[in-house]
């Protein structure tokens, strides 16, 4: 398949242009998913199966991507297209296993596959077909900090759900602080992992598609963070005030 660089750039644009929509849509409500899901909701999908099918798509359309290709894959795109791959594993097949969460409206699972789906393929198409690697490409300077930067955030976000999975006893649904690793500092640990996450991803690739992803991962879950600090704030007169929503020391 040859590269489709015109498709790859107007859908990389659809991912900036529908994180700055969804940034504003968050500003005024937040998004019905969590701890925010209406208890009178209905066609609610339970959080174990939601978080598999709506994390697969980006972990299998990748894989059906090099099955399919026609020429062998060069290491710099296996690195990369690995790297994207291996958090969506994670999530598919080890978050989505061990999640104590509520259910899911099936709205948002539907809308999360969808773009799971896309965002898949713009990350997979590009680093297969569009990309081109050169061989002092795996001593540059980008490639070596945005590893680093993803293999950390992708750190804080895995430790920042196990706190979260253990806060609770079996059969009890009470909300608690959650207290350990950067949870002494911010309120949103596990959105600033995955932040970070992306952002070394983009980094490492120096590609509009990722780059587009990492803006529209900060809008999608940054705003959530902010929504989270203040649920806590409400809630328990005893939070303390020196946490942060999403950067440590900083806001």
């Amino acid at each position: 398949m040859s590269c489709q660089e015109g498709t790859v750039w107007y859908l990389s644009c659809g991912l900036v242009f529908g994180g700055v929509m969804f940034l504003f849509r968050q500003m005024r409500v937040r998004t019905p998913y969590g701890r925010y899901v209406n208890p009178s909701a209905r066609l609610l999908v339970p959080a174990k199966l939601a978080w598999f099918l709506q994390e697969l798509p980006s972990l299998l359309v990748p894989v059906v991507l090099v099955l399919t290709a026609h020429s062998p894959s060069k290491l710099g795109q296996k690195l990369l297209l690995w790297t994207f791959c291996l958090h969506y594993f994670q999530r598919t097949f080890i978050f989505s296993l061990l999640t104590k969460g509520r259910p899911s409206p099936l709205k948002i699972v539907v809308s999360a596959t969808a773009f799971c789906s896309i965002n898949g393929f713009i990350q997979g198409h590009y680093h297969l077909h569009c990309f081109q690697y050169t061989e002092v490409w795996l001593a540059d300077i980008c490639l070596v900090t945005g590893l680093i930067l993803f293999f950390l955030g992708m750190a804080i976000n895995v430790h920042s759900d196990h706190i979260l999975r253990n806060l609770r006893k079996p059969g009890e649904f009470t909300y608690k602080i959650p207290t350990g690793g950067l949870f002494d500092y911010v309120s949103g640990a596990n959105f600033l992992g995955e932040i970070v996450e992306w952002l070394g991803y983009a980094v490492a690739t120096r590609s509009f598609p990722a780059i587009s992803f990492a803006f529209f991962t900060m809008c999608s879950i940054g705003p959530r963070a902010f929504h989270h600090h203040r649920f806590y704030k409400e809630k328990f007169s005893d939070y303390p005030q020196s946490r942060k929503a999403l950067v440590p020391f900083i806001f």
